[in-house]
């Protein structure tokens, strides 16, 4: 019987685990008490908890969304300097889906030599747009009403 119940509540924490968008190693980081904030990049998990991937929202046109993820470089782009400076590149995810990051180097560091092929972890809101979307929001917040994004490059990360 205890054996029984002990089955009975590991499947009901996994069942959990995936209704929430969440892993085993995130259950453990949330018992043990020493989970990292969202603002840090101490793990790519390509997930948001609202809707799983940037693929899932890119299919059901959602936006506003935190989200986590990494990808490869496939193009570097000029800069936008019209309004906010934003630095600009497109991002290939490990699903082949692309988006466009865009980072306000106004408000943070842009990545220095940033070249095709180079791999780059972020944390910042996604928008739904029919090219696959953009990440902004990729550094702080001064005014602190927005949750903080970062961009790791060559174990560099900007804020």
């Amino acid at each position: 019987m205890r054996k029984l119940h002990s089955t009975l509540v590991a499947l009901v924490i996994f069942a959990a685990l995936a209704y929430f968008g969440l892993s085993p190693e995130d259950l453990a980081s949330l018992t043990s008490g020493s989970a990292n904030p969202p603002s840090e990049p101490s793990k790519t998990t390509d997930r948001t908890p609202a809707t799983g991937t940037i693929e899932a929202a890119f299919a059901a046109r959602q936006s506003n969304l935190q989200i986590q993820s990494r990808g490869v470089v496939a193009k570097v782009l000029r800069d936008d300097n019209t309004g906010s400076r934003h630095q600009r590149f497109i991002l290939r995810l490990p699903s082949g889906h692309t988006v466009l990051i865009a980072h306000n180097i106004d408000l943070a560091e842009r990545l220095t030599n940033l070249n095709e092929g180079d791999l780059v972890e972020f944390y910042g809101e996604y928008e739904y747009n029919d090219k696959g979307g953009v990440v902004h929001w990729t550094h702080h917040d001064p005014n602190r009403r927005h949750p903080d994004g970062w961009l790791k490059h060559k174990g560099t990360t900007v804020r």
